[in-house]
């Protein structure tokens, strides 16, 4: 079978080089490359070779490649220059100097959650493993339950995606069976919040809301204080609700959804 019947050819190919070495910070070989996107040597050398003449690889010491410093100049300029995370950073801020507990802004990419900003407490606070453009499953988060409430707008739609949707338990406290999770997401909508009672992760919960930046009836992207458990209990989390809203109509970012003639 050829190169071409079997895997990336092209500009595919050097992409696809390129999203493996994002994937290892500590960078790779040659020869480890070229088993994780299954192509011939050469042709892994010489998409390698294209990256780095442009700056987007580096090589380095024996032979080991990595992500180049153009690579990540554009990225941060790209983040820095995103309408949605410019917009919201302030609110962030506002919201993690009230509550002194960090804070997201999230959007929903098929079945996962893609961080696009995010504010941790100058001091005095664990730092929580989430990064930007870092991705978590929907199901098991407080941003995804909100985003997916919206997208899976009915308890049919809900329950027929999590029976196609491998719900694994992350923690004890993870919903794993398709009715409880459709019957959560209509709740959700109802309600206007989603939580996370240490689904994602243990010893960490979570209050979300929707933020609609673009369309008052369809989220953009939803926001989400989240706490140590043992620090900030959910139900002070949940208290927090109206003090959430209150920045955010401050900072002109609507969270509530528009019902009609309003």
């Amino acid at each position: 079978m050829s190169e071409t019947d079997q895997g990336p050819v092209g500009a595919e190919r050097v992409l696809t080089v390129l999203m493996e070495l994002a994937k290892v910070p500590e960078g790779l070989s040659l020869d480890e490359l070229t088993k994780r996107v299954d192509a011939a040597k050469p042709t892994v050398h010489r998409a390698l070779a294209s990256l780095t003449r442009v700056g987007l690889a580096n090589r380095l010491e024996r032979g080991r490649y990595v992500l180049g410093d153009e690579f990540l100049r554009l990225a941060f300029l790209h983040q820095d220059r995103r309408l949605d995370s410019a917009r919201m950073e302030p609110l962030l801020d506002a919201l993690t100097a009230e509550f002194g507990e960090t804070t997201h802004y999230a959007v929903l990419d098929k079945d996962e959650v893609v961080y696009r900003a995010k504010r941790d407490p100058a001091e005095g606070a664990v730092r929580l493993t989430s990064t930007v453009g870092g991705r978590n499953p929907a199901y098991r988060t407080g941003v995804g339950k909100v985003l997916l409430a919206w997208s899976l707008d009915t308890p049919e739609t809900a329950a027929a995606w999590a029976r196609t949707h491998e719900l694994r338990p992350r923690t004890e406290t993870t919903i794993t069976d398709p009715a409880l999770f459709a019957k959560t997401l209509a709740e959700v909508r109802a309600q206007g919040y989603a939580v996370d009672d240490q689904e994602n992760e243990l010893g960490v919960n979570c209050i979300a809301i929707p933020v609609f930046l673009d369309s008052p009836l369809v989220p953009s992207g939803a926001l989400s204080v989240s706490a140590l458990s043992f620090r900030t209990p959910l139900p002070e989390l949940v208290a927090g609700l109206e003090r959430i809203r209150t920045i955010a109509d401050a900072h002109d970012v609507r969270t509530r959804l528009q019902t009609t003639g309003s």
